[in-house]
């Protein structure tokens, strides 16, 4: 399926194009939230010590211009690999952002983006291909909840990842971590994380809510998270996202189901339907239309399969989790959601009526 993965990601875009696109009422304001997650990031590194993918930062003018203090950081770090993200003062604007490249390699890709420079700042991110865990979970009153893999952290987000390499899912009550598969490596690492994140000091937690608007559940900071785990820079959040963190306060993972199934995944938006199962395939999108009731079958959903989510009674997807960006847009549209399942587009057929059961992950027949 490798191929398959490269058109995808072709198609993907960011959530918060996602929550424009579907007319959601948070999308300007997920909007602000992006373009200054690391300026929070950043107070949260000063108050607790939270490491994070801090960027070196230079008006646009600036970087336009190359003054001499921008020309001393590029003979400085010229060479370094780095994400660069040119974010607007003004969030109706779009944020840009382009990864991987050298910083003198992004000067380039820069200086072809049509913007105004007053309008903008610059910052360079750092960046490694060398991903050893990948995060991203959700602090809430009931619990931490999310997943965790090998590699890079947007395999997580879009939800696109290769036969053997994918995610383990994971719960913590705050009694009891629970994972699935079970994977003790990934359990050490996960604990050392979310420690990252608790807050004992009250006068601490009075501080952050005051600057933040923070909120905590048993001293632990509540909201969205993205890490990454590298061998050159240890752990960094590169998330933090207090609107998310609010969408999914009243959610609680739930347990595996052992009821008999067509196929089982991991629920992304809970709900039930029943309907007839709709395989639609990315050569299948120009034509494909859905009747009321429709079951949605796909190996993953991109922009591209919006109008079929909006149009479906529920969603059933071979990859995704319950935190990719496809499940999080699922949520809000209200559809009930299973990703995960591997194989629900080779297994279920064409017309077949099915019971969507997103409550416990669970396929099965009517």
């Amino acid at each position: 399926m490798a191929t398959d993965h490269v058109e995808f990601y072709k198609k993907q875009i960011s959530l918060t194009e996602w929550l424009e696109n579907m007319g959601h009422a948070e999308a300007t304001a997920m909007r602000a939230e992006d373009n200054e997650k690391r300026e929070r990031l950043k107070v949260l590194n000063r108050a607790i010590g939270l490491p994070f993918d801090e960027p070196h930062q230079f008006p646009a003018t600036v970087v336009a211009a190359a003054g001499p203090e921008f020309q001393k950081f590029l003979d400085q770090h010229g060479e370094e690999l780095c994400a660069i993200r040119l974010i607007p003062s003004d969030p109706t604007l779009p944020k840009l952002r382009m990864r991987g490249h050298s910083i003198r390699e992004a000067l380039k890709w820069f200086a072809n983006q049509d913007i105004d420079p007053a309008k903008y700042r610059v910052d360079f991110v750092p960046h490694t291909d060398d991903n050893r865990w990948s995060t991203i979970f959700v602090v809430n009153d009931q619990g931490i909840f999310g997943e965790i893999l090998h590699g890079s952290h947007n395999k997580l987000t879009q939800g696109l990842y290769e036969a053997g390499e994918e995610p383990v899912a994971f719960s913590y009550d705050f009694s009891e971590w629970t994972l699935n598969p079970l994977n003790a490596d990934a359990e050490v690492y996960l604990k050392e994380t979310v420690e990252l994140l608790r807050v004992t000091d009250k006068a601490v937690q009075a501080d952050l809510t005051s600057k933040l608007d923070a909120k905590f559940s048993h001293n632990y900071l509540a909201g969205y998270f993205e890490t990454t785990n590298s061998k050159d820079f240890g752990t960094w959040f590169i998330d933090y996202n207090r609107i998310l963190g609010d969408l999914y306060q009243g959610f609680a993972e739930p347990k595996p189901s052992l009821q008999p199934a067509l196929v089982r995944g991991q629920v992304g938006s809970p709900g039930k339907a029943t309907g007839r199962v709709r395989i639609v395939m990315p050569d299948d999108l120009e034509s494909a239309q859905l009747e009321p009731g429709d079951i949605l079958v796909c190996r993953m959903t991109t922009p591209d399969y919006l109008p079929l989510m909006q149009q479906a009674a529920a969603i059933v997807t071979d990859l995704g989790g319950i935190l990719s960006h496809a499940a999080i847009v699922a949520r809000e549209l209200g559809k009930p959601c299973i990703t995960a399942t591997q194989d629900a587009t080779s297994k279920l057929k064409e017309g077949q009526q099915v019971v969507v059961d997103a409550e416990t992950g669970v396929v099965s027949a009517t």
